[in-house]
């Protein structure tokens, strides 16, 4: 069912509901990551387009945001903090982990796309996504370390099976998402090729 927007309303002649701040926040962040990802990143989206999508105009975005680039590193935040809570659901990595991740990515696409697609690209945003794959690989390092033969083998596989996991998801994103629940176990079984070759003396 289609959203209506207060411009629609109003050309309805409906009377137009005012959002609560924290409410309206939410509905231009939404509409920011939609745009930002459709339109290609950072660059290549205008506040226009924001505003379009978020059926406001520039002058809302201005009273929650002072800046396009404050507006970007709220979406980038938002998505972070999305993919730590659907990673970490059980208080920590478990063999849910990389499933719910999957989900989290097919609910909310555009957001993991300005993430590890667009964001990394951008040298004003890249830092912050370099600390989040850093911040992955660290959490997953434990879990790998005692198969491995050194300190330098444990960060290659904590590394690897991060950039596996983050670029498996990405590709079946791109596929079209084709059956969630095969794409579960093949994502699964691609991480599993890190840890059985971190196996191999």
């Amino acid at each position: 069912m289609p959203v209506q927007r207060p411009e629609q309303e109003r050309q309805e002649g409906r009377p137009v509901r005012r959002m609560r701040r924290p409410e309206r926040r939410e509905q231009i962040l939404d509409a920011a990551t939609t745009a930002f990802a459709r339109s290609g990143g950072f660059t290549a989206t205008s506040l226009d387009d924001i505003a379009a999508e978020a059926g406001v105009t520039r002058m809302i975005l201005y009273r929650h945001f002072a800046s396009k680039t404050e507006l970007y590193q709220a979406v980038i935040d938002r998505a972070a903090e999305r993919l730590h809570a659907a990673a970490t659901a059980r208080g920590g990595l478990s063999e849910e982990t990389v499933p719910a991740m999957m989900d989290w990515a097919a609910a909310e696409p555009d957001a993991f796309r300005l993430l590890f697609h667009h964001a990394v690209r951008e040298p004003e945003f890249r830092g912050d996504i370099d600390q989040l794959r850093a911040g992955m690989a660290r959490t997953l390092r434990p879990h790998l370390a005692a198969e491995a033969d050194s300190e330098a083998w444990a960060d290659w596989a904590a590394g690897l099976a991060t950039t596996v996991a983050i670029e498996a998801i990405m590709a079946w994103l791109d596929a079209g998402q084709p059956d969630l629940e095969k794409a579960r176990r093949r994502v699964l079984r691609a991480i599993d090729g890190v840890y059985q070759a971190l196996t191999v003396h």
